[in-house]
């Protein structure tokens, strides 16, 4: 493994993350494309249907100088930039999207505000799965914040989850880390 190598996010067109996913397989070009399982009713019936978790975003993990050739690709419009340079990021939150997305279903994405200055929380022992997000619960849901996509990951919770939830955080829990409440 290439210690060189960093995660990137790719803008893709429109529905073309699938098809981006599958050049990028075939090329050996590590790749994730995050699929959120979500619930939709219609008038006689509801299913759970495959949707991407971040429209029009593959994340891709290869060194800096792989990235001008990767614009080539057929579907990719351009790198997801941040200050002026293709964004990274962190290994972390790639995992913590994983397991996230492992766990519940019906997430939805937060815009929320980077703060440049504040540093990486540490990992608490409960939720160290979780990478370097904070995660909290509020209102029988539960967050993880993804500092370098400036998104929060946010899934509601049954009552019975949030209960049981809650009983495992709290006693563990580091206030400096994790914001919990429960209403």
């Amino acid at each position: 493994m290439d210690e060189n190598k960093k995660w990137f996010a790719v803008h893709t067109k429109p529905r073309f993350e699938k098809r981006v996913t599958e050049i990028l397989t075939r090329k050996k070009i590590e790749n994730y494309y995050p699929i959120n399982k979500v619930l939709r009713q219609w008038s006689d019936r509801k299913k759970l249907v495959n949707e991407p978790l971040f429209p029009y975003f593959v994340f891709i993990k290869i060194t800096e100088s792989e990235l001008l050739s990767l614009k080539q690709i057929d579907g990719v419009i351009n790198f997801v930039y941040w200050l002026g340079r293709p964004a990274i990021i962190r290994d972390s939150e790639i995992e913590a999207i994983k397991q996230f997305l492992d766990e519940y279903s019906n997430i939805r994405l937060e815009k929320i505000q980077v703060d440049m200055n504040e540093p990486e929380p540490i990992d608490a022992d409960s939720f160290k799965k979780y990478g370097n997000g904070v995660i909290a619960l509020k209102n029988k849901s539960v967050k993880v914040e993804l500092p370098s996509l400036g998104y929060m990951m946010v899934a509601e919770l049954e009552t019975t989850d949030a209960d049981v939830m809650v009983k495992t955080i709290a006693p563990k829990t580091k206030l400096s880390y994790f914001k919990y409440a429960f209403k």
